[in-house]
């Protein structure tokens, strides 16, 4: 089983500036509370084929995951896919789209899937990915707008 969740957020900050933050998967723990520590395991800048390794905790279990960027065209799409094996795994991305002034929206979504005995509990993972999703949206703002 799979299902996917979803959110869309206004920054007040340009296009480019809102981009760069994203990219740096390693801005991750500045806007969700779940990600403990991340790295960034491959070299060079941020694009197709960068990974980060990460340390999460969901419903007081901590696991580590590792992504792999699959799509990235600066300034509007970011794509990406879990590569570790998990009883839960995500794929997900940003788009990017100016919305004047300066603004720019944000729609962040993510596809989990249940693997073997997680087919159990990706249902109970979404609902509360879907509850949380309007304040990850706001935790993107305030990350980004305070860190220029």
């Amino acid at each position: 089983m799979a299902g996917q969740f979803d959110v869309i957020t206004e920054v007040d900050r340009p296009i480019e500036e809102v981009f760069a933050f994203l990219a740096d998967g390693e801005n991750d723990p500045r806007f969700s509370p779940r990600v403990l520590e991340i790295a960034k395991t491959t070299g060079g800048p941020a694009g197709v084929g960068t990974v980060y390794r990460s340390t999460v905790k969901d419903a007081g279990i901590k696991t580590r995951r590792e992504f792999r960027i699959t799509e990235f065209d600066a300034p509007r799409t970011i794509r990406w896919t879990e590569t570790s094996k998990n009883l839960v795994t995500g794929q997900g991305g940003y788009d990017l789209e100016p919305a004047g002034d300066g603004r720019t929206r944000v729609r962040l979504f993510n596809t989990l899937t249940g693997h073997g005995p997680g087919k159990l509990i990706v249902g109970a993972a979404l609902k509360a990915a879907r509850k949380e999703a309007d304040d990850f949206g706001k935790r993107i703002k305030t990350a980004v707008e305070s860190a220029g």
